[in-house]
């Protein structure tokens, strides 16, 4: 008789995965992910259940050892239960003609569902419940209607991988199999190379899979994505609206570390699951997580325009908001302040001087395209690339943010390495900023924002502009804002000190804004 026990070693914990936006879900992970669904579902004979982007196959391999179990009285005869789950119960997208064998071979035991070593024998095609086909891209104007991938990089012949994931290329997903779907679960493609650019420029698509999953309205929706989706994320502020105005999100677990989730993958921001409920509304139980501390909170998602993972940083956040109207991101430039590129390098000859990422020099104003009005002004230089890894904190769970700042004197300008603050009508005021932003206040208040590499103007948008008369410390801003012991306590266990001497921190000046 067939069996559905595990096998030991399990060899689901021994595949590499197949990049860092496309990972495989460790077995423990998914059965977390399912603990969120209600205990009933595991003996409804009647409940269906998607993985849209099958990669493993481990969610529908772990629902199907519960529905084994919890089916075990309506359905007596093993053999019988089996087929009845494997029939009618479970479906799967693959991602690509690969996965789906590997899929195939986790929840039936064969590459094939009607194979001789399948353990369901009322199977009559090889795919089972398991498909995958081929799709193309639909391009207009050079990129994909669907997802936005760029037709020079995506445009391929039939012997590679499209990557147009049949699910999120399709106007009419309830077609795919022409049923309705209590549960969809999965961890989808993260992104796509966006070739749009140099550098690292990618374009985010695990919220069409989101988006999609939702148009079949499901009773439950359960997904593991990254967590920059938060604050940052390229195209994604809509998405970001939509999902924290959403009170069927009732449940969110955030990863401060993705290597505490999958071990050896480095995602910046952090990766997130969380549980969509379509008949139950409220606020949501959030439990964030990090070097195995948990904090748990229950609050509404939308308290800000952009996601606050814990409720300290929220205290202090909500005592300043309650102070203060104005704030640095009105002051902050946007992305290239001068219109002049990261590849850029000074003349031989020019009345300004142009700083870039590997020194300086000079460079004629007739080339200045933007920011013509900050050029005799005194300003703050601040690299766009954020001193920490991928947005990571370091060992110690500390974060420094910025990589450099330094005054800016009239007549200097820069590359788009790097963002200014300012103007200022004077030097003092322009030391002063210099001063209030490498406090550990000031910088804690980005860190609430910045889940990526590359920092922006709205990374500033909870950090207070204060008069530049005034030469800020942290026990000013303390006092300033009420701060309890518990909560500067909470500040300067997140932020590293950012020493007067140790201005010249790494740059990269190849650094797109690829997650803005």
């Amino acid at each position: 008789m067939p069996t559905m026990t595990s096998h030991n070693p399990d060899v689901l914990l021994c595949l590499a995965n197949l990049s860092s936006d496309e990972v495989f879900t460790p077995p423990a992970l998914a059965n977390q992910m399912l603990d969120l669904l209600p205990a009933d579902l595991w003996s409804n004979p009647d409940a269906r259940f998607l993985d849209p982007a099958c990669k493993s196959g481990v969610f529908l391999r772990e629902i199907a050892k519960r529905l084994d179990k919890g089916l075990e009285s309506q359905i007596p005869d093993r053999q019988e239960r089996i087929n009845h789950i494997m029939t009618r119960q479970l479906y799967g997208i693959a991602i690509t003609e690969l996965t789906a064998l590997i899929a195939r071979r986790t929840l039936y035991c064969s590459k094939t569902a009607n194979g001789k070593y399948s353990i369901c024998t009322a199977f009559n095609t090889e795919e089972g419940n398991i498909r995958f086909q081929r799709t193309e891209h639909t391009w207009r104007n050079g990129r994909c209607i669907f997802c936005g991938a760029s037709e020079a990089n995506y445009a391929r012949g039939e012997e590679l991988e499209t990557h147009a994931y049949e699910f999120i290329h399709t106007e009419n997903p309830e077609e795919i199999f022409n049923m309705k779907f209590d549960v969809i679960i999965g961890n989808p493609p993260y992104q796509l190379n966006d070739g749009g650019g140099t550098g690292s420029s990618a374009r985010p698509i695990y919220q069409l899979f989101i988006s999609q999953a939702k148009k079949l309205n499901p009773r439950y929706l359960v997904m593991i994505i990254p967590a920059r989706w938060f604050s940052g994320g390229k195209g994604l502020d809509g998405f970001r609206r939509d999902m924290l105005n959403d009170d069927r999100i009732r449940h969110l677990t955030d990863y401060i570390d993705s290597n505490e989730v999958f071990p050896g993958v480095d995602i910046a921001g952090g990766i997130c699951y969380f549980l969509w409920d379509r008949d139950n509304r409220g606020y949501c139980t959030i439990e964030n997580i990090h070097k195995g501390k948990k904090d748990v909170s229950v609050r509404p998602l939308n308290e800000f325009e952009t996601f606050v993972r814990d409720k300290t940083s929220i205290s202090i956040i909500k005592k300043i908001l309650l102070r203060e109207k104005a704030f640095l991101n009105n002051l902050v430039s946007t992305r290239n302040p001068f219109g002049i590129a990261s590849k850029e390098r000074p003349k031989t000859h020019g009345d300004l001087v142009l700083i870039w990422s590997g020194g300086q020099g000079s460079y004629p104003s007739e080339m200045v395209r933007n920011g013509k009005d900050l050029i005799d002004k005194w300003k703050v230089l601040i690299s766009k690339a954020s001193f920490d890894h991928g947005g990571q904190p370091d060992k110690e769970g500390k974060r420094r943010i910025f990589s450099l700042v330094e005054t800016m004197p009239p007549r200097f300008i820069c590359t788009e390495s790097y963002l200014t603050v300012g103007p200022f009508t004077n030097q003092d005021h322009a030391e002063n900023m210099v001063t209030f932003l490498k406090t550990k206040f000031c910088r804690f208040l980005v860190s609430t924002i910045l889940f990526t590499q590359n920092i922006t103007r709205d990374c500033f948008r909870f950090v207070p502009n204060l008069s530049m008369d005034i030469l800020w410390t942290d026990e000013k801003l303390y006092e300033r804002y009420g701060l309890t012991e518990e909560e500067i306590a909470f500040i300067e266990s997140k932020i590293r000190p950012m020493p007067d001497d140790d201005l010249n921190g790494a740059e990269n000046e190849e650094m797109e804004a690829g997650d803005e």
